[in-house]
């Protein structure tokens, strides 16, 4: 159990964990392998938010859009374990840059379900589908170095 708490603070990562290690690391996978699922899970995702969006036009379509949305949402999170890994992946999202629009996209995640399955509230369904989308985007950018401040700059140009 020290070893496997010493590797997820990051003081060991070179350290073998066996079995739970090989299940965890994207590197038991080769790269080919790695990319191959990550390209399947994201196009899924992608996939699964425009089908939701299409069945929104349907009547009572409110809950398969959310429903489908979120899942492409979480699919295309989803799909960056296959690049890095699930715990460096983890790792990283919790990290102090992306903190904040982590919690906030997974929020927006929980909120989308609870709008349209308990509280039967369709337009916050949609204002949380769009949170999710924005949260989802500034989260992606934040992998991007510097793209947050070209994003914040280019807003405060055109909004002043």
């Amino acid at each position: 159990m020290d070893k496997l708490r010493r590797v997820l603070s990051g003081q060991d990562e070179n350290e073998e964990l066996g079995l739970t290690s090989q299940v965890l690391d994207s590197s038991t996978l080769s790269y080919s392998t790695r990319v191959k699922w990550f390209v399947i899970c994201f196009a899924g995702g992608i996939l699964c938010s425009i089908l939701g969006s299409a069945l929104l036009f349907l009547p009572n379509g409110i809950k398969l859009f959310a429903v489908f949305y979120t899942i492409g949402n979480i699919s295309a999170l989803a799909s960056t374990c296959f690049l890095m890994g699930p715990l460096k992946q983890l790792k990283r999202m919790f990290e102090k840059t992306r903190l904040i629009a982590t919690i906030a996209m997974l929020l927006c995640l929980i909120l989308t379900l609870c709008a349209v399955f308990w509280w039967h509230k369709k337009g916050l369904a949609i204002v949380f589908c769009i949170l999710q989308f924005l949260a989802m985007t500034w989260y992606s950018i934040s992998y991007i170095p510097f793209a947050r401040d070209a994003v914040i700059k280019c807003f405060t140009t055109c909004v002043s």
